[in-house]
């Protein structure tokens, strides 16, 4: 046999060997992680609402795996997301209000793919989630992450602070065209049922005088074209799809119009669905209690990584077949509370109970009393200790400057609610320029409470705005007196009073509020002309050359 013939029969005996090369390659499954903001699990179809259509999510849970009972750790946008990215408790990621960075030593599912070869993006559908604003760090691991403009092109609220959820969808088939090869995980989020409700047509007409329905609806329809695309691309069959409320939504329950307050089932209770590749244990439907810090883990599982990284939740692999039926601990946390000066709170839900830690503590036998109407707390009972004792394996809350516990001297937010739906209108009102509406709910808010720092903050902003200094004066200085901490309040208070005429107590103010915050642009230029002003120019060249330093 010549030369030429034996190599022409090796290639051929290559070919399938090579062939089952390229399809093992192939064979890693994408993952598509789409979070539904504000999504209650009981509105949606397939888990019991029959008033509302959700047919994308109603066809995920045929081929799927549909938990009933899943639960968010924190009823806040930011916190829970930085959860289901990372496998972690908020008070192991730290995540616990806006703005507060993800520490570079937590891994992230971006991460940890990203790391075995996946092409990564993520298409946020609010500015809440812009990793260059209130949501730094969770950006980690991702090639593309679809932030928003630095400028805000339109006064409308679409564009500048939410996208509709088929504009998130569309921005995402555009990088998933770009990327037609290798495995793929893109992370979708619709921000639609979040409040304010306002659904395009014909969402409006059907769910007149059910916004928020409508609202969920729009969003099904955003997810079901997101879904139609990929499979357009055949890549939906081998894909591990994962759908997930963030949290839900109070809608008047216990008195909470919105979220993140409380701590009850109806902010805390999300959908969870998990199509796996090949649709495998399609049309599953696993009762257990589980949580969403148990989605990391699972992606990991499904695609075969090994991660050194820890977790605070646990592959949900072991439900898929019905091998495992037992609930899991679920835990819950909210600081956010703590923005307006009231007590942090925190549960956990075990054994069919739920204990809430707060200044006037809950207890709530989920089973028999699911809307958590009656509470049976009682100091010395046995379930209470077990519970609490549970509840005490997360990381203990930092003591107050005083050394005391930062919950004990704070107001039970139970006895704040009206006041935080009050504060929650103003702040819509006011994003949306209508100032009137926005000063009627703070000074309401103000009759309740004379010592709001909130309220006193936000109605000096207004009458800034307004150009009213002396008024913002008087606001200002009431919130500096009830928050001498707070930088903002001080740089804003020395704004009044700049723009009211009183230049040296000006210059007073502007000085604490660099004490707390040095690194404030705007606060030395202003401080460096009051300098100016004040017939004080080595002052002022100081003030212009620390401006310089900070603004490098």
């Amino acid at each position: 046999m010549n030369s030429a013939v034996l190599s022409s029969l090796l290639l051929l005996a290559s070919i399938p060997a090579l062939g089952q090369a390229h399809a093992t390659a192939r064979s890693k499954p994408d993952v598509y992680l789409i979070t539904i903001d504000t999504l209650r699990a009981d509105h949606v179809h397939c888990f019991g609402d029959k008033d509302v259509a959700t047919p994308a999510l109603d066809s995920l849970a045929a081929e799927g795996v549909r938990f009933a009972s899943a639960f968010t750790p924190s009823p806040i946008t930011n916190t829970s997301h930085t959860s289901i990215l990372t496998g972690l408790l908020p008070s192991s990621h730290g995540v616990t209000d806006f703005a507060v960075p993800l520490d570079p030593s937590h891994a992230t599912l971006a991460s940890l793919l990203q790391g075995n070869g996946y092409h990564t993006a993520a298409f946020i559908g609010a500015v809440i989630l812009d990793s260059n604003g209130l949501a730094p760090g969770l950006n980690r691991g991702f090639d593309f992450y679809d932030n928003f403009p630095a400028t805000a092109t339109t006064k409308s609220r679409w564009g500048r602070v939410e996208r509709r959820g088929r504009d998130v969808v569309q921005h995402a088939e555009k990088w998933l065209d770009a990327h037609p090869t290798g495995p793929r995980f893109a992370w979708v989020h619709l921000y639609d049922p979040h409040d304010p409700y306002e659904p395009p047509a014909p969402y409006s007409e059907t769910y007149k005088g059910r916004l928020y329905d409508g609202e969920i609806a729009y969003a099904d329809s955003a997810l079901g074209e997101l879904l139609a695309h990929l499979k357009r691309q055949g890549r939906l069959d081998n894909a591990l799809v994962i759908v997930v409320g963030d949290h839900g939504e109070g809608l008047g329950q216990h008195d909470e119009d919105t979220h993140g307050i409380f701590l009850y089932d109806s902010t805390t209770h999300v959908p969870l669905i998990i199509k796996l590749p090949r649709d495998k244990h399609a049309g599953t439907v696993a009762a257990a209690q589980v949580r969403t810090t148990d989605i990391v883990p699972t992606v990991l599982d499904i695609v075969g990584i090994k991660s050194t990284a820890a977790f605070d939740g646990e592959s949900l692999s072991p439900y898929f077949g019905g091998t495992d039926t037992s609930d899991r601990v679920a835990f819950g946390e909210t600081d956010y509370p703590l923005r307006f000066g009231w007590a942090p709170l925190r549960s956990v839900r075990q054994d069919g109970y739920k204990l809430i830690e707060a200044p006037r503590p809950e207890l709530y036998d989920v089973q028999k009393d699911p809307g958590e109407l009656h509470n049976a707390y009682a100091a010395n009972s046995d379930r209470v200790a077990k519970l609490d004792k549970t509840l005490s394996q997360l990381k203990p809350r930092p003591a107050a400057a005083n050394g005391k516990s930062p919950m004990a001297p704070l107001p039970d937010p139970k006895d704040k609610i009206q006041e935080q739906n009050l504060l929650h209108t103003a702040m819509l009102a006011s994003d949306d320029g209508d100032q009137n509406t926005a000063r009627a709910a703070l000074e309401k808010v103000l009759q309740m409470d004379s010592r709001s720092p909130t309220a006193l903050l936000q109605l000096g902003q207004l009458e800034l705005a307004s150009g009213n200094g002396a008024k913002a004066a008087e606001y200002l200085g009431r919130a500096r007196e009830v928050r001498p901490d707070d930088a903002t309040a001080a740089f804003d208070y020395a704004r009044a009073l700049e723009m009211s005429g009183d230049l040296p107590h000006a210059r007073d103010a502007l000085d604490a509020s660099l004490k707390m915050n040095p690194e404030n642009l705007r606060g030395r230029i202003l401080l460096g002309n009051l300098c100016l002003r004040t017939n004080d120019p080595k002052a002022a060249e100081d003030q212009f050359e620390a401006a310089l330093l900070v603004n490098r």
